[in-house]
């Protein structure tokens, strides 16, 4: 969980977020409330660390618009949802729309306490998923089109003979550019090489 992580509470009832603040910041968390989905929208910014604690039913914007609108926005912020007793269905329809939990009232506090560790968690892993991502694409970039080419089918298993045979070249060529595509990529192993494919292609996670 990084230092720099706050738990953004928005919930129209003044007395809920005092009580949620006093909570929060008894661990050691940062904490910030908002009395309305608008107030939020108003002083959030796209890349703050965090995990997003939201009550379902507020006047305006109810929490169920308010995940749809970061949504639609491209806000990857997790969001943990807070139910009253008749809200359960709502809650199920915000867990399918990508909330990470829901908890329904009235909840212990080492519940609430939980799920808010684990949004952190979740948080912070996909920040270093895009972080590595975004330093394999750079890498990729500094490929030619023809060390994508050998990259590609070194990564899907094929021999330098079998690549030689495919491009036309020779196997001592194929040699020369593999090289480069392990020198360039940073790997330092056809291991890692793969994995780098895999994320790069979206088909695996960048941190493990």
């Amino acid at each position: 969980m990084t230092n720099d992580a706050t738990v953004f509470v928005v919930d129209d009832d003044q007395a809920m977020r005092t009580s949620l603040q006093w909570l929060i910041e008894s661990t050691g968390m940062s904490v910030q409330t908002y009395e309305s989905a608008d107030v939020f929208l108003a002083s959030y910014y796209p890349g703050r660390a965090g995990c997003l604690l939201l009550d379902v039913r507020m006047p305006g914007m109810s929490g169920l618009e308010l995940q749809s609108h970061l949504a639609r926005e491209g806000y990857r912020l997790p969001v943990i949802m807070i139910t009253g007793h008749g809200d359960v269905s709502m809650a199920v329809k915000a867990m399918k729309a990508g909330a990470v939990d829901f908890i329904e009232k009235p909840f212990h506090d080492e519940d609430l306490l939980r799920s808010i560790r684990r949004a952190l968690d979740y948080d912070e892993r996909h920040r270093a998923d895009q972080a590595a991502r975004a330093d394999i694409a750079t890498r990729l970039a500094e490929l030619t089109p023809r060390e994508h080419e050998v990259m590609a089918m070194v990564t899907d298993g094929k021999s330098n003979k079998d690549i030689a045979a495919a491009l036309g070249v020779s196997a001592k060529t194929v040699e020369a550019h593999r090289a480069r595509v392990m020198e360039k990529m940073r790997a330092d192993s056809l291991a890692e090489l793969v994995r780098m494919a895999l994320i790069a292609s979206a088909d695996g996670p960048a941190v493990r």
